[in-house]
């Protein structure tokens, strides 16, 4: 209780802080404001800095050794490409994101210096770029060493002065230049001076405006070029490594994907995604998550959350999504085989940044969310983020609603140069309307309207999510770094409605049991990871090594499971009989469990061609269990497991532009609680491995795509014993299988038109088993799936910023339980767009369901919990940024 307390206090200070940043940002003159504050949009890459020259450390002064804060990076490469608006300009290099960008003009020329790199081939030597009259309005373009660290990139217009964009992108950093359209500047004659050594006319007076010469001009930061298309993660190594050198398959969805689709749901984030399958929503507020065949965690920054009840997934706060496919326990230790989903947040901006969004859809729904950003000090030594969202919703379900608030402020302080302390938190509190969905009849769901609820009308949830969490890193130098980081989270749930018992398919009556459950489920995480890169020969090797330990436990109270008044699903008369909570309560249990786990790993590149990974984790695990019934004694349970668990991979690249890979990965998680083994035994740890092969290629800078084939198995699988009346009863089936084909592309295919698209073919079946239901399908996994979500936007014209999109998404036939009872049909369903964006404003229309199909979610596994799509569903947003 002080914990929550001392958290509560902690958003209360940290709100009234935020309350106040407007007169903190405001203290600042205008000349001490960097460029990058004037542009339109701002840069999606944090450690990308644009700034205009403030000090004499001009190229021509460079600063001291002492000064020098940056290494030097090497641009290996450069290319100049045309494009409809003019033509683009490649730095190559894999470090573009800590490329210093200086620029100003002079006259017709644009100069950006950058102060901290060198024009290197991958042999040492260094070259120069020129290109004469590339394009008509551009009469040339050179890229050149200035000095010892410096790289100076000209342009020249023919007539005025080139327009400038700047990406940052997977081939590097990419400068975009446009002839001007005017044509009334001429060329200027005077030769390109540096800031510091221009003289200012005896007649000049701090009154005059000073001449155009050598003023800074504005540059237009797009960020992520690519779009659709992420090329680097993190989230399957720990370390920032593009995806095209990762032995296993993960796909990233920016949060481009989900302002363009309109959607919010992490769950319908993923319908984009190979491999990711629905089960809908457990009970009408929790997600299921499913990647190839089988259940995947949910990670939140490299962090693992336990928030399995903690309501439906946020992402006011999501920067992106990063979906890793099969086992994941060589970093992140215990998990289900069929791997993780990790929530990377926004992070806070040195330039100020303000977005106001407000969503109006289908059924009563309203939403509103505000994004906040910018230094809270001069230097900038301190910076904010603050993301709150509002949401009160109906449904197209009878009788459901829902109300949702979410804050989450976040301060980074950048201690020294090589050291920053991140802190964040999030609140979360939900209101929401319990909603099982319909039953099955026969072979398939019952037939009846999708907007029938077979529930009460007063049954409801109430959920308290609170996260606290720090992140220090530190660099001892550009080769070694540590990061540590922890997490506190508590999770205060309350359901409060009459379960299903049992359904007369013949006479269509629903037996109901009273419930009530109240449970506080608390999670303490601290992990420790260095990293560190060295060369053995001509080997090069990056090396990860870390440790991490989790506290969680869950304190949880049930009753009571008395007879309540039946339901008949063709004829609903609800007996709205409120019952007393805490009188009623009748079964206790507590649980706590402790995990260590320390990790290696080694990413070697042999070779420019040849890469391979190999890394192993050792885990431990401690799991303590009370309950007790009302009236009876405590019963205790204890078990503990351990488990080394290894990966394998390899990466041959043939070209630039091509890698194969092939990888062997394994999981590891223990089956906690009180079941036993008929002498009285815990049972075995289910354990998974994996064999894949793939292939990722960039299909053009800005689009790219992988191909993967998997074996998927997992071993000592626990699942409820059928010849038991005892729900706590469990056997180990043996074995479940699921191998699969998964083709995933995202990306540009010319500019403004995006794309995003996937097909997986999942066999997924019980292979080994002693109760009878060896052969049979795994529930909710079809065998074909597909979809398509692609955008267009005008690029000039009067009508420049429209566009327009169109989904497709394509779920084959479905099992709903494991007993392959029944069966969810297939469906398609499509989407479409309309939007427009001018200056800081964008005006969204989105259409769910377009044409009205009735289709399922899915199941809870069994049949009396089977979850309605949404029907037709208009969206329509509008947000604004300063």
């Amino acid at each position: 209780m002080i914990q929550k307390w001392l958290l509560r206090g902690w958003f209360s200070a940290g709100t009234i802080l935020l309350m106040v940043t407007p007169t903190f940002a405001q203290t600042v003159t205008d000349k001490e404001i960097p460029q990058v504050s004037e542009v339109k949009q701002f840069a999606k890459s944090a450690s990308l800095l644009v700034q205009t020259p403030t000090t004499n450390n001009s190229p021509q002064n460079p600063p001291s050794e002492g000064e020098k804060q940056e290494s030097i990076v090497s641009i290996t490469g450069v290319k100049a490409n045309p494009t409809d608006k003019g033509l683009e300009v490649i730095l190559q290099t894999s470090q573009a994101r800590n490329l210093q960008v200086v620029n100003r003009s002079s006259g017709n020329n644009f100069i950006a210096d950058i102060t901290n790199a060198q024009l290197q081939q991958a042999n040492g030597d260094a070259f120069k770029f020129t290109s004469e009259k590339p394009v008509e309005g551009i009469t040339e373009i050179t890229v050149t060493n200035l000095n010892a660290n410096t790289v100076r990139i000209t342009a020249t217009g023919q007539t005025a002065l080139p327009k400038v964009e700047l990406f940052d992108s997977g081939q590097g950093l990419i400068f975009g230049l446009a002839p001007a359209a005017s044509t009334a500047q001429k060329p200027s004659s005077k030769p390109e001076e540096t800031p510091s050594e221009v003289e200012k006319p005896a007649s000049e007076t701090p009154s005059q405006k000073p001449s155009q010469e050598d003023e800074p001009i504005e540059l237009l930061i797009t960020g992520e070029r690519d779009g659709y298309r992420v090329p680097n993660s993190s989230t399957a190594t720990k370390t920032d490594t593009p995806l095209r050198d990762i032995p296993q398959s993960i796909q990233v969805i920016p949060r481009e994907i989900l302002k363009d689709q309109g959607i919010i749901r992490v769950q319908d984030a993923l319908r984009n995604v190979s491999g990711s399958t629905s089960a809908g929503y457990y009970q009408g507020f929790s997600e299921y998550l499913s990647l190839r065949g089988f259940n995947a965690n949910l990670f939140r920054n490299g962090l693992r959350s336990y928030q399995g009840f903690g309501g439906f997934i946020e992402t006011t706060d999501v920067e992106r999504i990063e979906v890793l496919k099969g086992p994941a326990s060589v970093l992140f230790g215990d998990a289900p085989p069929g791997g993780l989903v990790n929530l990377v947040t926004k992070q806070p901006l040195a330039q100020p940044f303000y977005s106001v969004e407000g969503t109006i859809s289908s059924f009563s729904t309203y939403r509103g969310a505000i994004d906040l950003s910018g230094p809270l000090n001069d230097s900038k030594s301190l910076l904010y983020r603050f993301n709150t969202s509002y949401e009160n919703a109906g449904s197209f379900r009878d009788f459901v609603d829902s109300e949702r608030l979410f804050i989450a402020p976040k301060f980074q302080f950048a201690l020294s140069p090589k050291t920053t302390l991140t802190v964040d938190g999030s609140l979360l509190q939900e209101t929401r309307t319990s909603d099982d969905g319909t039953v099955a009849i026969g072979n398939r769901p019952a037939n009846l309207p999708r907007e029938r609820f077979l529930g009460e009308p007063f049954q409801n949830v109430e959920i308290n999510v609170t996260n606290f969490s720090y992140l220090l890193d530190h660099k001892f130098s550009e080769q070694w770094s540590i990061k540590n980081t922890f997490r506190a989270q508590f999770v205060d749930l309350e359901r409060y409605f009459p379960i299903r018992d049992s359904l007369n398919e013949e006479t269509g009556e629903l037996s109901k049991l009273s419930y009530f459950s109240e449970r506080q489920d608390n999670a303490y995480s601290i992990q420790t990871d260095v990293t560190g890169k060295f060369s053995t020969g001509f080997i090069n090797h990056k090396l990860l090594f870390g440790f991490d330990y989790t506290k969680a436990s869950e304190d949880g109270t049930f009753g009571d499971f008395e007879p309540y008044p039946s339901l008949n699903i063709f004829n609903p008369i609800y007996a709205r009989l409120e019952y007393p909570k805490q009188e009623i309560l009748t079964f206790f249990r507590d649980d706590t469990l402790d995990k260590y786990g320390f990790y290696i790993q080694d990413q070697i590149e042999i070779s420019p061609q040849l890469k391979l990974l190999a890394g192993g984790r050792f885990d431990i695990f401690e799991q303590n269990r009370s309950t007790r019934n009302l009236g009876e004694e405590k019963q205790e349970f204890f078990q503990s497991d351990s488990r080394f668990s290894p990966r394998l991979g390899a990466v041959y690249q043939p070209s630039q532009d091509i890698s194969l890979y092939a990888s062997y990965a394994t999981s590891f998680e223990p089956s906690f609680g009180a079941s036993r083994n008929g002498n009285d035994q815990p049972f075995k740890p289910e354990t998974g491995r994996q064999f894949e092969v793939g292939v990722k290629a960039d299909i053009t800078p800005n689009l790219n795509a992988t191909l993967a084939l998997y074996d998927l198995r997992k071993q000592n699988v626990t699942v409820d014993d059928p010849n038991s009346s005892d729900p706590n009863d469990s056997i180990q089936t043996g074995e479940q299988t699921s191998r699969g084909i998964e083709f995933d592309i995202s990306g540009q295919i010319t500019p403004g038109w995006k794309v995003i698209a996937s097909y997986s073919y999942i066999d997924a079946f019980v292979s080994k088993d002693t109760s009878g239901l060896e052969g049979r399908r795994r529930d909710n996994i079809p065998e074909h799936a597909a979809s398509l979500w692609t955008t267009y936007e005008l690029q000039k014209g009067s009508l420049q910023g429209l566009g327009f999109g169109l989904g497709l998404f394509f779920v084959g036939d479905r099992f709903g339980d494991l007993d392959n009872s029944y069966i969810l049909p297939s469906y398609i369903r499509t989407d479409a767009s309309i939007f427009y964006k001018r200056d800081n404003w964008r005006a969204a229309v989105n259409i769910r369901n377009l044409f009205d199909q009735t289709y399922f979610n899915g199941s809870e596994g069994g049949r009396l919990g089977v979850y309605y799509g949404e029907p037709l569903t208009v969206v329509g947003s509008f947000a604004v940024e300063f």
